[in-house]
């Protein structure tokens, strides 16, 4: 059972996480043409599409991109209620699978940042002229910039990147 509900939590990780990016490129205007982008789309088209039509278009195609959350907390939703499912061999226990729903939810949100920055971390320290710096780079900026102009650079390191990833986890240790 317990392979069950890994292989679970791991589908509709990158089930969440991908609705969210497509949510985070489209707020910063980012071409979703290059990789992650359009991995992104690929897996959550089935869902972001027809939610795009049922809800209201300031909703839906704002500056947020309000189909891809709506998708990722349906997501989530769903994940919770399976969970619970097999969890607790068929038995439906009410309300709960809401609480599971907001915590999976978050938790995806802040391992996908965490995640996201990492590799942004590495790449940055291995190969700053990577092609791939330039959209990581969008992606954490906006992220990491509030804690750059707060934490100065030791010996010409910037370690607010690190001190993010710190915040993150401390975020995940608060969710449980």
């Amino acid at each position: 059972m317990r392979i069950l509900l890994f292989l679970l939590d791991t589908v509709f990780f990158v089930l969440i996480a991908a609705a969210l990016l497509r949510a985070w490129m489209n707020h910063l205007r980012i071409p979703m043409q290059p990789q992650p982008g359009r991995f992104a789309m690929a897996v959550t088209d089935w869902l972001v599409q027809p939610l795009r039509r049922v809800l209201p278009g300031a909703i839906a195609k704002g500056r947020i991109d309000g189909a891809s959350v709506v998708a990722a907390v349906l997501l989530a939703m769903l994940h919770a209620a399976i969970w619970l499912l097999i969890a607790n061999g068929g038995e439906w226990v009410g309300l709960a699978w809401v609480s599971l729903a907001l915590r999976f939810f978050l938790r995806t949100l802040l391992q996908a940042l965490m995640l996201l920055l990492f590799v942004y971390a590495v790449l940055s320290w291995v190969n700053p002229r990577a092609p791939a710096m330039g959209l990581l780079d969008r992606l954490a900026a906006p992220i990491v910039a509030p804690v750059r102009r707060v934490v100065p650079l030791v010996g010409g390191v910037d370690l607010s990147v690190l001190v993010v990833i710190v915040l993150l986890q401390i975020g995940l240790m608060l969710l449980g």
